[in-house]
């Protein structure tokens, strides 16, 4: 097992690599076009919890206005000013586009590049939601998180985060190198699939508003 976890940290900083020489072309058309719609900054650089819980900074294109926390607030869009609803006014055009084919993701190949992240795994939480997982949720921190996943592959922002949890730990009990090979297979044959509905985070606005009420 030893072995296949060198041969995945290796073949992920070497498919990263080249990807990043292969793709930059679209990344810059792609920075040109968030620069002119909206302005800056081009990227969404946020803090989120790597392997083991330890933070770093993701990286993707911005698909939302610059105050788009600030204004989800004032608008009461949602109770997770970090969370989309359907039909979010606060997504920009070009945000639009790029999250239906996921190509706001293509900058997170220099976190993989960095080793802070991994090709496939399960997808990073913002520090807020792991300060608040149970043991049971922590099991998804035992690998590097991923672009893609298994609970991607099964439906994104369709599935409830207490499914997603199920996911992520079935994932680190079964993984494989086939297993990732499978994963990455299914998320190229999904690009350009129509976008999927949210699901409203009810479970970590929950748990947030619970941590907060005992620290009053």
């Amino acid at each position: 097992m030893r072995r296949k976890r060198l041969v995945k940290r290796v073949a992920d900083r070497a498919l990263a690599a080249a990807g990043l020489v292969v793709v930059s072309p679209l990344l810059v058309g792609i920075s040109v076009w968030v620069l002119l719609e909206s302005g800056r900054p081009v990227f969404f650089l946020q803090p989120r919890a790597g392997k083991d819980g330890r933070p770093f900074h993701m990286l993707k294109f911005r698909t939302m206005l610059p105050n788009a926390v600030e204004l989800g607030r004032e608008l009461g869009l949602s109770d997770d000013p970090f969370g989309v609803i359907p039909d979010d006014p606060r997504i920009t055009r070009s945000g639009r586009w790029l999250r239906r084919t996921s190509l706001d993701e293509l900058p997170q190949l220099w976190n993989v590049l960095r080793g802070e992240m991994s090709l496939v795994g399960p997808r990073p939480d913002l520090l807020e939601q792991v300060a608040n997982y149970t043991p049971a949720d922590r099991r998804r921190l035992a690998v590097l998180p991923g672009i893609t996943g298994w609970a991607q592959i099964q439906g994104r922002d369709e599935i409830p985060w207490d499914e997603r949890f199920r996911l992520d730990a079935w994932y680190v009990e079964n993984w494989s190198l086939a297993l990732d090979a499978r994963i990455l297979a299914r998320t190229f044959s999904q690009l350009g699939r129509p976008d999927p509905e949210p699901v409203e985070d009810r479970l970590n606005i929950e748990r947030a508003r619970a941590s907060r009420a005992a620290d009053e």
